[in-house]
């Protein structure tokens, strides 16, 4: 397994599927319009649907069977899907096991562990299983580390393919064992007139170099922005961060994706394992766990819990491993993207949601292939709301203006607290989903998606929709049908 991954930047265009306009029975919000004219939005690349949820049609139907690009809120269909196969008590399990006597403290031979894909091992996590593990006699390991990963059969993959950032952690790969969503954090401190660069975990082998020029400004904001980490030769193990930091940032946390998954998860399990005074003489080794009951079986949070943390702040490694585990329970492990995205699929189809534009790749929306229409996305959200596991469904999604990724934005405006939408945003991307709140207590689903060079000028249009939408102008003049 190679030490670091090559970079290479291939990014694919955006395709435009399906894309139409008719005449519209009636103009849409002349505010929402106005915003996506100032922006140099043509409406041709943009579909709204907008349901009242105690009525059979649409208010707003426009573009909505174009197979658009959604970004992240393709992560609704994937929590949509888990929270239907799965259920909302679902855990995850990592199993370990001692090969060899344990006496004294002292485990004579390996410690073997086998991942199913849990993606909430953090470091908090990681500390109680290896609690659980000394709880059980454990406390030195004379032999090898041995990684079980054949839960999980995923194809190569580069991580700089997507966007040319591989060392970002939004582009950390799915693994059947995955450490603190594959982070490694380093400790950024101005001393003197450098800045110093403190691993939160030993990294033996691994240089980390400091170019980081300190500015004097008082100013902390872009910090991570003004940084340029790389891997100049990933033969030579050396990590070097250069750009610029100004002195009044002090110090900070610069989590990045630096290594495969299984080596994250080495790094991790062994610094911690020092840290409260056990040792572990071996290797770390890949292989295949016993056929023998585990000594230490560890479960995850309950599915829902998990889905908070997904959708809230947009975990794409979280929706991946999760779409990949539902291809391993539906169809038997390994996992494969094969195996998740026909087990999606199959749970739209049984629910009557139209698969007919769907594509999907990774069910994060970390793509540039994925697509879905902006009338499935509907079809779901009611969908979603008739189920008896709405109130989980809702409860993950950000709240505008308050929490997750909608946490700065509407900031002033009446939606404050009144919309749990979901995020999606790629470059030419911009995308959100969910429940709006109307000021006489209706609720309504909301789709609005927008695959344009000019994408990330459409916040103004966002909020002049969603706007007009809580104040329910027109809701009770019937129905739209905006698109023949």
């Amino acid at each position: 397994m190679p030490f670091f991954r090559i970079v290479s930047c291939f990014l694919p265009g955006l395709l435009f599927a399906g894309l139409s306009v008719a005449a519209h029975a009636e103009p849409l919000p002349p505010a929402f319009t106005a915003a996506l004219q100032q922006a140099g939005i043509p409406l041709d690349h943009v579909a709204v649907v907008v349901q009242p949820l105690d009525t059979d049609k649409p208010l707003i139907s426009h573009n909505a069977d174009a197979a658009l690009n959604p970004a992240s809120v393709m992560k609704l269909v994937t929590s949509f899907a888990a929270l239907n196969q799965l259920g909302p008590d679902y855990v995850w399990k990592t199993d370990v096991w001692a090969e060899g006597p344990i006496r004294e403290g002292v485990l004579e031979g390996d410690l073997v562990i086998k991942g199913y894909g849990d993606p909430t091992l953090t470091l908090e996590r990681m500390w109680l299983l290896q609690r659980e593990l000394r709880e059980r006699g454990v406390r030195h390991i004379r032999g090898n580390l041995v990684l079980d990963l054949s839960d999980f059969e995923l194809p190569a993959s580069d991580p700089g393919a997507f966007d040319g950032e591989p060392l970002a952690l939004y582009n950390a790969a799915p693994g059947a064992l995955v450490a603190n969503f594959n982070a490694t954090t380093l400790r950024l401190r101005p001393d003197g007139n450098a800045i110093g660069i403190e691993p939160d975990m030993a990294l033996p082998g691994v240089t980390i170099r400091s170019d980081i020029a300190l500015t004097e400004s008082a100013a902390c904001n872009g910090w991570k922005d003004a940084l340029t980490p790389s891997i100049p030769d990933p033969e030579r193990r050396e990590l070097v961060v250069g750009g610029h930091y100004p002195r009044g940032c002090g110090e900070q946390a610069l989590s990045l994706n630096l290594f495969e998954p299984a080596v994250t998860f080495d790094f991790l399990f062994r610094g911690l394992w020092a840290e409260t005074g056990g040792t572990l003489g071996g290797q770390t080794v890949p292989g295949m766990a016993p056929e023998t009951p585990p000594l230490l079986r560890f479960e995850s949070l309950p599915l829902t819990d998990s889905l908070i943390r997904l959708n809230k702040y947009s975990n794409n490694l979280m929706a991946r491993n999760l779409f990949l585990t539902l291809g391993a329970e539906a169809y038997g492990p390994p996992a494969t993207p094969d195996k998740g995205a026909r087990a999606v699929r199959e749970d739209l189809v049984q629910r009557g949601i139209s698969t007919r534009k769907l594509v999907l790749e990774n069910g994060a929306g970390l793509s540039r292939i994925e697509r879905i229409s902006a009338g499935a996305l509907n079809q779901l959200l009611r969908a979603a709301y008739r189920s008896p596991l709405f109130a989980e469904f809702e409860s993950a999604l950000p709240i505008a203006a308050t929490d997750g990724t909608l946490k700065r934005r509407f900031k002033g405006s009446t939606l404050t607290g009144s919309a749990h939408l979901k995020t999606g945003t790629l470059r030419d991307v911009s995308a959100l989903a969910g429940y709006v709140d109307t000021a006489s207590g209706r609720r309504v689903s909301f789709v609005m998606l927008v695959n344009h060079a000019n994408a990330s000028r459409s916040e103004a249009a966002q909020r002049a929709l969603l706007e007009w939408v809580q104040s329910e102008m027109s809701l009770d003049s019937g129905a739209r049908d905006d698109v023949r």
